[in-house]
């Protein structure tokens, strides 16, 4: 089998030497394989070699799509019929469109508020049951948590470690495509799963002798949502970035490992710290992204600023989810308003004039 084949099967069947259990069916949507790319106006302002890595082009549009094939894998060998989980938005929609996809009934547990529009509106057309509770992501991921041991479902937040088998996965391919592991990883932090399946991945990698060195893990949370920076849990987390707004992460242990033993950290951006780079990667790089992946880049920048030497260093900053899962963010911060003109070249060219 062609490396051409293994990727176009998905994470389960690429890396099944690295996935435990390694008897799980292999199913597959496609997840994985996502382009590395060169952020040429990032290389240019902090004078490293800045790559982003964009989890975004995943099925349903963000990483979560990494963890929840090996989860469902996991379901369908249990042979569970209903799956669960707690959500700000991706959890949700990556756990429909597999449940669809195999057969299961997806339940979704979402606070009432806050939740963006477009990933709600995925979970809704994959026909999952979706039940709104008065209370943040925190009550609701603690709800499903009494489900463990009183119905029949499969929990598919990353408190399940399958989870955190798959997206792993992503640590391995920044290695193949860089010919070894970056010096730095920049990343989002809000439930934690992901910088802790990261540092997995590339200590695991390592360990088979297929990196030289491994990355400091440099992870970022939103001000109004940053327990882990703050060691106190927040009771009522803020932010314009939805998916890391999350005041108890599940995998807060595992954060605080991959920065210790990485020699890393995980700091904080302001949310306009978080617009401004979630701007700048549209403007200056073409990429579009949800507002919580943007702060990956937005610590970078923030760094930079404090005279971090990053000169010549090889840079992943991790773009989590796809844009179109916040389609009201560029309404309102694009400060670009739609002009209505007449259909007349005349007018078209004035208006273009004017800029």
């Amino acid at each position: 089998m062609t490396t051409s084949d293994l990727n176009s099967l998905g994470v389960l069947s690429k890396y099944k030497e690295f996935i435990k259990p390694n008897d799980l069916p292999l199913i597959s949507m496609g997840e994985g394989n996502t382009p590395l790319i060169k952020a040429p106006q990032l290389t240019n302002l902090i004078e490293g070699n800045v790559y982003l890595k964009l989890e975004g082009c995943n099925p349903t549009g963000s990483f979560k799509d990494r963890g929840m094939v090996v989860a469902i894998s996991g379901a369908l060998k249990e042979n569970k019929k209903h799956i669960i989980c707690a959500s700000t938005g991706n959890t949700s929609a990556s756990a429909s469109a597999y449940g669809a996809r195999y057969g299961l009934q997806s339940i979704v547990i979402v606070p009432e508020s806050n939740i963006a529009k477009g990933k709600l509106s995925q979970a809704l057309a994959y026909g999952a049951r979706i039940f709104a509770i008065r209370g943040n992501f925190d009550d609701a991921l603690d709800l499903v948590k009494e489900t463990r041991d009183q119905l029949n479902v499969e929990i598919v937040n990353s408190i399940n470690p399958l989870r955190i088998e798959g997206q792993k996965t992503a640590a391995f391919e920044i290695i193949e495509d860089l010919g070894d592991s970056p010096d730095m990883l920049f990343i989002p932090v809000g439930n934690a799963g992901n910088i802790t399946s990261y540092w997995k991945g590339f200590n695991e990698y390592y360990n088979f002798s297929k990196s030289t060195k491994k990355p400091n893990m440099m992870g970022f949370q939103a001000e109004g949502s940053s327990p882990i920076v703050n060691n106190k849990i927040v009771e009522s987390p803020e932010t314009i970035a939805t998916a890391i707004r999350i005041g108890n992460p599940a995998s807060w242990d595992g954060a605080l490992n991959a920065r210790n033993e990485s020699e890393g950290m995980v700091d904080s951006v302001s949310d306009q710290e978080i617009i401004d780079a979630y701007l700048f990667l549209a403007r200056k790089e073409g990429v579009f992204c949800e507002p919580a992946s943007a702060a990956s880049v937005a610590g970078l920048i923030k760094l930079s600023k404090k005279d971090f030497n990053f000169v010549g260093k090889d840079i992943v900053c991790v773009i989590t989810g796809n844009g179109l899962k916040d389609p009201e963010i560029p309404l309102k911060y694009s400060g670009i308003d739609i002009e209505v003109i007449n259909p007349s070249i005349g007018e078209l060219k004035n208006k273009m004039d004017k800029k």
